[in-house]
C-alpha cells in the first residue's frame, strides 16, 4: 500500500527537496501551500515543471494559523507521516513580527499534534517536527547535542522552543510518535534570497558582473555549522522510520564564519578578499582578481570588478538585537542510531550556490543586452 505523507511548508527549500526525496521512494505526497496572489511554488517547479505534473504529488491549500484548516486536511488525507516544515523562519523578521511567528511556529505545531490526537490517528500517523539550532542561542557548551540546555535569542527561537517541547509533551503524555529534528543551518541554491548565505552568493555574483556595487553585512564573525538541505531531508525521513520516536541533532560537526563563507564564494569567482578597518568601518576589498573557476561559466571578458574595489561593507541595520555568535552541532547520535552522515561538504555547498547565482546573473546580463 502506498504511503501518504503530508508536508507543511512544501514551497520552501526543505519542502522541495523532501518532496523530491519522498516521490523517489514511491510516496503519495500532499503538500500544504497558502493561498496567495503571487507564485509561492517556484522551487517545486524547478523539477516538476510549470504544471507540477507528477502523479504522486497533490498540492492542497491550508494555513498553519487556522486550526480548522489544519485539522480538516489531516482528517481528509489521514497521512502515515506528517513533516511539519511550515514556519515563519526568518530570524530578523521574527523581531518585527513576534506574534505572527509564535502563532505559526509554536501554536501551529500544537494544532497538528492536537488534530492527530483528536482524530484518533495517534497509532497510525507519525509526526516530524522541524526544530532548529536557534534553540541553543546563547550556547552553554560547544558543540551542542541533544542534552545541551536551550537558550534561544530571538522570537523565532522562542517559538520553536515551544514547538520542540509540545512535541515531546504529546509523545510522553499521549504516546504520539512525534520526533524533533534539531537541524543546524542547511543551505542550497534553493535557499531563500534573504538568508545570509544566499544573500552573499547573489550579491557577489552580481558584483563580479557589474550588476551591483557592494554587499552590506552585519556580524561577519558569527560562526555556523552549514550543511546541504538535500542531505538533511534524508535525515528527516530516517527519523520517522525508527522503532521509537526521539529527538536528533542533524549537523556536519564542522564550523565556519560568515567571513569565511564570503571568502570561499569569492575565491570560486577568482577574487581574493582583503579585510581592512575594524568594527563598523571594516570593509572587504578585492585584492586580487584571477580567472574564475572553469566550471563557473564566466569568462574573463564578463568580469567588471576591478582590483581595489570595495565589495563588502558593514551596515549596523543587519545586526540582530540579540546575536547568536556560534553554533556547532554534534551529530553523533544521528550517526549511531540513524546511520546518517552528511555527503556534501562546505566547499561543495558554496560552489553549488555561487555557480547557480552566477548563472542567474549572467542570464540577467543577456536580457539587458537584448533590451529587456
Amino acid at each position: 500500500m502506498t504511503k501518504k505523507a503530508l508536508i507543511t511548508g512544501i514551497t520552501g527549500q526543505d519542502g522541495a527537496y523532501l518532496t523530491e526525496f519522498l516521490l523517489a521512494k514511491g510516496y503519495e505526497v500532499y503538500g500544504v501551500r497558502r493561498r496567495v496572489s503571487v507564485d509561492n511554488a517556484s522551487r517545486l517547479r524547478q523539477y516538476l515543471g510549470k504544471d507540477f505534473k507528477h502523479p504522486g504529488l497533490k498540492l492542497v491549500y491550508g494555513d498553519m494559523t487556522d486550526s480548522a484548516s489544519v485539522a480538516g486536511l489531516i482528517a481528509k488525507i489521514k497521512p502515515a507521516e506528517i513533516y511539519n516544515l511550515a514556519a515563519q523562519s526568518h530570524v530578523a523578521v521574527s523581531f518585527e513580527q513576534p506574534e505572527y511567528t509564535a502563532n505559526c511556529d509554536a501554536v501551529g505545531t500544537l494544532r497538528i499534534l492536537e488534530a492527530v490526537k483528536t482524530l484518533g490517528l495517534l497509532k497510525t500517523t507519525r509526526i516530524y517536527q522541524a526544530s532548529t539550532s536557534e534553540l541553543y542561542g546563547k550556547v552553554r557548551e560547544i558543540p551542542q547535542n541533544e542534552n545541551t540546555p536551550f537558550h534561544p535569542r530571538s522570537p523565532y527561537g522562542v517559538a520553536k522552543l515551544y514547538g520542540y517541547w509540545i512535541t515531546v509533551n504529546y509523545r510522553e503524555s499521549y504516546g504520539a510518535f512525534a520526533s524533533n529534528g534539531i537541524l543546524f543551518n542547511h543551505e542550497s541554491a534553493l535557499r531563500g534570497e534573504t538568508f545570509v548565505t544566499r544573500k552573499v552568493t547573489i550579491a557577489l555574483a552580481r558584483i563580479l558582473l557589474g550588476l551591483d556595487k557592494c554587499l552590506y553585512m552585519g556580524n561577519l564573525n558569527s560562526r555556523r555549522d552549514w550543511g546541504h538541505a538535500r542531505d538533511y531531508v534524508e535525515a528527516m525521513w530516517l527519523i520517522l522510520q525508527q522503532k521509537e520516536a526521539g529527538d536528533f541533532v542533524i549537523a556536519t560537526g564542522k564550523q565556519y564564519s560568515v567571513r569565511q563563507f564570503i571568502e570561499e564564494a569569492a575565491k570560486l569567482m577568482g577574487v581574493a578578499v582583503k579585510w581592512e578597518g575594524k568594527g563598523l568601518k571594516e570593509r572587504g576589498v578585492a585584492s586580487e582578481i584571477s580567472r574564475p573557476h572553469p566550471d563557473s561559466g564566466i569568462t574573463p571578458g564578463m568580469v567588471k570588478l576591478k582590483k581595489g574595489d570595495v565589495i563588502v561593507r558593514i551596515d549596523p541595520a543587519f545586526f540582530r538585537p540579540a546575536e547568536v555568535e556560534t553554533l556547532l552541532g554534534d551529530p553523533a547520535r544521528a550517526r549511531k542510531k540513524l546511520g546518517w552522515k552528511p555527503k556534501v561538504h562546505f566547499r561543495e555547498l558554496v560552489k553549488e550556490m555561487i555557480f547557480a547565482d552566477l548563472t542567474a546573473a549572467r542570464k540577467e546580463l543577456y536580457l539587458k543586452a537584448g533590451g529587456f
